[in-house]
């Protein structure tokens, strides 16, 4: 039964979502409150957890929300501001103009997958979009390259960071669900994204020459002068420096030797260079003293990106609260621990299953954010019980919250304007690159499996 009223409350949360196009935070919370007093009145769930009754919901939702975002605040917030000082300074132009120029007219498409994947990095998925459009037809424009040929690389590797990378929100709060590791997590995710993005970039697009994408003028190239970007060493270096500290620190826990870690002052320092906070944070002032500060803007010019940042990133904190609160109703109610046998009977990979059903709800919702962190709820009890290594969950959950973007899907309707195609030369482009992302996920954390 309890199983029964999971099942009705993940079909009411897609159609809250999708059809009645409520926003996400207040489709879980009311879904959670409405599950959770559903739960609490079955007798055998009472009599299994002895503890949780309706006067247990509201306490239930607020400390999953809490609880999510203790853990996440820090890292989402502080790389929305990165990725936006990233923009505004002109760092992210600087990184495209030496790809570019370095990869020539020849290996364009290859040059711009490479941009995507350095930008897509610390930019959530929308102001990636917005900036490297621009850019894309430009190139397009003086090297009289097929839009698509060159376009579509750049949007799948910005994709496969937005699915699979720290510290985009989603991976980062199914780190923190899981109770991976945000270090190990980004290294595997690596490994798989090459792949990913040369199979659906540079490989796949080939096939989209003799579509006829004819980019609007409203969308041209809105550049800053080249005298006025900031040095590419430091714009490099201020984009991918969250990236590079946090690998660091997880070979450096990984290659410390047991005896050292067992030291006081080693194993605390380890532990607190390797907090994905701290990693943000540095990374954060560093970016905030090299292209803001150092290049001339105030103080309050700085906090007032940060703050355009934050708003940019609300609605996104929201979303990942709501999921919290809907996960911790399904812990205390102790529904978790039924679903957890019911899927180890299922005669799957864990992996493969978590990989299905995030695809089934990205395609039923759209969002794959939201796709991932309800799927998050549903495989949980598999990864808590030991079924699967939490951070190659993350990875099957994050290239399943990508398949098959379609009509449902913001990111298809900002890919069909921009380009200017039409609704069927979109499903045959971006949904099929967005499914080859999936797809290639998958199989790369399959192969990983067999050796972590």
């Amino acid at each position: 039964m309890s199983l029964l009223v999971v099942a009705v409350a993940l079909a009411v949360l897609v159609a809250l979502v999708a059809w009645a196009k409520i926003h996400p935070f207040l489709a879980f919370v009311f879904v959670s409150a409405a599950a959770g007093v559903a739960l609490s009145l079955l007798p055998a769930e009472a009599a299994a957890t002895g503890r949780f009754l309706p006067g247990d919901v509201p306490a239930a939702i607020k400390k999953g929300i809490g609880a999510i975002l203790g853990d996440l605040l820090i890292v989402i917030v502080s790389g929305a501001m990165l990725g936006k000082l990233v923009v505004e300074s002109g760092a992210a132009q600087k990184i495209a103009s030496v790809l570019v120029t370095a990869c020539g007219r020849n290996r364009m498409a290859w040059a711009m997958a490479l941009t995507g994947f350095v930008v897509g990095i610390p930019l959530f998925y929308g102001v990636g979009f917005v900036l490297l459009v621009p850019i894309i037809f430009a190139v397009t424009g003086r090297y009289g390259l097929p839009p698509l040929v060159v376009g579509l690389p750049a949007l799948a590797a910005m994709s496969v960071a937005h699915g699979l990378l720290p510290p985009h929100p989603a991976p980062t709060a199914l780190v923190a669900q899981f109770d991976g590791d945000l270090g190990r997590t980004l290294l595997y995710g690596f490994l798989i994204s090459i792949p990913a993005i040369i199979i659906a970039g540079p490989v796949f697009a080939r096939t989209l020459s003799r579509i006829d994408a004819r980019p609007l003028p409203a969308f041209a190239a809105k550049t800053l002068p080249e005298e006025s970007l900031p040095g590419a060493a430091t714009s490099f270096l201020a984009a991918l420096l969250p990236a590079v500290l946090l690998l660091v620190a997880s070979l450096a826990q990984a290659g410390t030797p047991a005896e050292w870690r067992q030291l006081p002052w080693v194993r605390e320092t380890l532990r607190f260079v390797s907090d994905a906070d701290v990693v943000m944070l540095v990374a954060l002032a560093f970016a905030t003293a090299t292209l803001g500060l150092g290049r001339g803007r105030s103080l309050a010019d700085v906090m007032g990106i940060y703050g355009a940042a934050i708003a940019d990133v609300a609605s996104t904190l929201l979303v990942i609260a709501g999921s919290g609160a809907f996960k911790q109703v399904l812990i205390q109610s102790g529904v978790d621990k039924t679903i957890a046998g019911s899927l180890e009977g299922v005669p799957l990979d864990p992996l493969v299953l978590a990989w299905l059903v995030t695809a089934a709800i990205r395609v039923c919702v759209g969002s794959a954010t939201v796709a991932g962190l309800t799927a998050a709820g549903i495989v949980g009890p598999l990864v808590a019980a030991g079924g699967a290594d939490p951070n190659l969950m993350v990875l099957a959950i994050g290239s399943g919250s990508l398949v098959a973007s379609h009509v449902n899907d913001a990111g298809f309707w900002l890919f069909k304007e921009y380009f200017n195609v039409s609704i069927a030369d979109a499903l045959r482009s971006w949904t099929v690159m967005e499914t080859i992302v999936a797809v290639v996920g998958l199989a790369g954390v399959l192969v990983l499996d067999r050796f972590v």
